[in-house]
């Protein structure tokens, strides 16, 4: 026999399973741009990108960092279903969503008793009103709750029209576009309930 080569002969079932894999791969992409085998390629993040937002699939990491592409309709994504599917599990054990890194920062924050940061960027109609917006009302329906919570938890939801009302503007690109930064610090107890806030808003587009 030859010493240098080996050959993995595998059954039917497990050749159909490993051909199905590799087929959904290239159909759908991966949901972690460093498993691509040219993860270093523009046209290969791309590339990637594409065949997810082809199936639906806007959200992929790059390690910890979540790319989120706007679809610009209603995937039916962010139910209570989806929450729950997200709460308490491990990062990677699940599909990248807005909701695993806010999970994450949550129990990051609740285990080390540090405080954690999300950094939402991107350019104009990109989604980062919104996708602040998921991870207020995940906070909303995850967090333990009492009577107190709740009032502050609907004062932080309620506080984005009102900031909208007076900041946001209609572009070319964004019929409801944010004409300023905004920094939101929510304070929790002991028990991870939210008990309080504030909102920093800076870069006002005044000329609108």
């Amino acid at each position: 026999s030859d010493l240098h080569s080996l050959q993995v002969v595998a059954s039917d079932g497990v050749r159909a399973m490993m051909e199905s894999a590799l087929t959904a791969r290239d159909r759908v992409g991966v949901q972690d741009f460093v498993l691509l085998e040219n993860y270093t390629s523009e046209a290969a993040f791309i590339e990637n990108l594409r065949k997810r937002f082809k199936e639906n699939l806007i959200y992929t990491y790059i390690g910890s960092v979540l790319v989120s592409v706007n679809p610009y309709k209603d995937l039916e994504i962010y139910t209570k279903n989806h929450m729950e599917r997200y709460r308490g599990v491990n990062f990677y054990e699940v599909s990248p969503h807005i909701y695993a890194v806010a999970d994450n920062a949550y129990r990051s924050m609740r285990t080390e008793r540090k405080d954690q940061c999300i950094l939402i960027s991107g350019e104009s109609g990109a989604g980062k009103t919104e996708a602040s917006k998921k991870i207020l009302q995940y906070y909303a329906v995850t967090c333990p709750a009492s009577e107190h919570v709740q009032t502050i938890k609907d004062r932080l939801l309620q506080s984005n029209p009102v900031l909208e009302a007076f900041g946001n503007a209609k572009t070319l690109r964004n019929d409801n576009s944010s004409r300023f930064g905004k920094y939101m610090d929510i304070q929790f107890d002991f028990k991870g309930a939210p008990v309080g806030g504030h909102i920093i808003n800076y870069l006002l587009e005044k000329s609108r």
